[in-house]
């Protein structure tokens, strides 16, 4: 267990939002004796990106410390839905589903984590077996007026919007798990301090001991704004690094620093370097640069992210076509934008494509024709090669 006091101070300050009650007793603790910790998340089933890497980055530091690790994955709270940031209710998932989630969930985490320093646990294990009495015990554990101070409830109600039962209860099931697992601390995104304050109460009541909150911040999409699919603002831990590098490349200027805090292990005198010279003027290009290479090298290779720098530098800053791109089979004479593009990109969704199609992101490269109406008839021409996004060209056969 490491207990240098320079090295878990750097763990409890960068890419942390909040220590709760405070960092000074936990890194106090944490010098002392090994800790149990966990981080809690509900196989819902979606795409990881870095903005969900903040939190398992910090996750595996503990690891690293030598502390036990617990990933929990909710198999029971999935099934009433955390309300968290929702203006209703989430659908129930069945049990197929949750495993089924789960295993693209850990495949896509295990870009981050390393599961042989991290004990895998499920909540459905003691949730399911909660009796009436245990529930009515937990419920006196906190009043109704406590659990709807929630901001997401409290903008129901004002809109009108129904807040169920079993939504109420979700706080107090997630901050059981805290209880049975007898948890020194719990971490999760700013989202979820909410739920995690409610462990740290019931741990209290419980087991008459204390249990400190770690809350990582939720970071911006590319563009600055709310990280968000409708936006195509954010980067997959899965993407190619090509795409990778590419999306890094067009990230704002104001996240940059951000970006280099939370997402790598770059030091952060080197960082501190860096937004000093942003400060003062200097152009933010080498630094991009810097980022979307160190990025892309973390989760593939210094190769991979090499060639996807001079894959940018060709197709992007001086609009070459690659040497050899994918070819796509088309046996019709004519199809849609729509049709083509999703030929093309069958991985996509139907309602990014359409996006990028009506932002004038797809070309025709031999008229330079960029259709925006992603219905409109095209004449399919063999040979033809074609551009979706900035990076991204296809030649039809």
């Amino acid at each position: 267990m490491i207990t240098d006091s320079q090295k878990l101070d750097e763990v409890l300050t960068r890419g942390v939002a909040e220590v709760l009650p405070n960092k000074e007793t936990l890194q106090k603790l944490l010098q002392e004796k090994k800790i149990r910790l966990y981080l809690g998340i509900d196989p819902t089933g979606s795409l990881l990106t870095l903005g969900h890497s903040v939190v398992l980055r910090k996750l595996q530091q503990f690891a690293d410390l030598g502390h036990e690790v617990i990933l929990l994955i909710g198999n029971g709270t999935v099934r009433i839905g955390d309300p968290t940031g929702k203006d209703s209710t989430r659908p129930e998932l069945t049990d197929e589903e949750i495993k089924e989630n789960f295993k693209s969930w850990k495949e896509q985490a295990s870009k981050v984590l390393n599961f042989e320093k991290i004990e895998i646990r499920y909540n459905g294990d003691w949730l399911d077996k909660l009796t009436m009495p245990d529930i009515v015990k937990l419920m006196a554990k906190t009043t109704v007026q406590q659990l709807m101070e929630r901001d997401m409830f409290q903008k129901r109600l004002e809109e009108g919007k129904p807040i169920h039962g079993h939504e109420i209860m979700y706080p107090l099931l997630q901050g059981y798990d805290s209880v049975v697992m007898d948890v020194d601390l719990e971490i999760g995104g700013t989202d979820q301090t909410f739920n995690m304050m409610m462990g740290r109460t019931l741990q209290k009541a419980y087991n008459n001991r204390e249990k400190w909150v770690l809350t990582t911040p939720i970071i911006n999409g590319t563009d600055g704004r709310k990280m968000s699919k409708s936006y195509n603002n954010f980067v997959a831990l899965t993407e190619n690094a090509n795409d990778m590098y590419g999306k890094l490349m067009s990230t704002a200027d104001s996240e940059i620093i951000t970006y280099f805090e939370v997402l790598t292990n770059v030091p952060m005198s080197e960082i501190h370097e860096m937004e000093q010279k942003i400060a003062s003027g200097e152009n933010p290009m080498q630094f991009k640069k810097k980022l979307a290479f160190t990025i892309t090298q973390l989760y593939h290779n210094t190769d991979l992210a090499q060639q996807a720098a001079e894959y940018f530098q060709k197709t992007v800053q001086e609009k070459e076509i690659p040497d050899t791109i994918p070819e796509v089979t088309v046996n019709e004479k004519t199809l849609t934008v729509l049709e083509l593009v999703q030929l093309c990109m069958p991985e996509e969704s139907n309602s990014n494509l359409r996006r990028l199609i009506e932002q004038s992101a797809v070309e025709l490269i031999q008229n330079g024709e960029k259709p925006t109406d992603p219905y409109r008839t095209v004449f399919v021409n063999k040979g033809e090669t074609i551009r979706i996004g900035k990076r991204r060209y296809f030649k039809l056969i």
